[in-house]
């Protein structure tokens, strides 16, 4: 049964990493990330399950954690870029001038 559970985080992974390359807008390169995340925390659960011990699952709190303050800070940066430029595309953002 846990084989099935890694497996569901690998997909999961793979799916953010698949997500971050072939989009370019910004606001899916966040959910991307997200996805990626869940896909980890899925298979630090499942390994803690599987190995008997909570070490893994305190750490997927941690990572839940860092998740949301994340994509509060990444979703500031978004909607300020936008309010600035008028645009929410990664490849428009390239100059790192004012």
């Amino acid at each position: 049964m846990d084989k099935y559970y890694m497996m569901l985080g690998i997909l999961l992974t793979f799916i953010g990493v698949l997500g971050i390359i072939i989009r370019k807008n910004l606001i899916t390169m966040l959910v991307s990330t997200e996805v990626m995340l869940n896909g980890a925390n899925v298979v630090l659960v499942s390994a803690s399950h599987f190995l008997g011990k909570v070490d893994a699952q305190v750490m997927s709190v941690v990572v839940l954690t860092v998740a949301a303050s994340e994509v509060a800070i990444g979703l500031g940066l978004v909607v300020a870029i936008f309010k600035l430029r008028g645009y929410e595309a990664s490849e428009e953002l390239t100059e790192l001038k004012d």
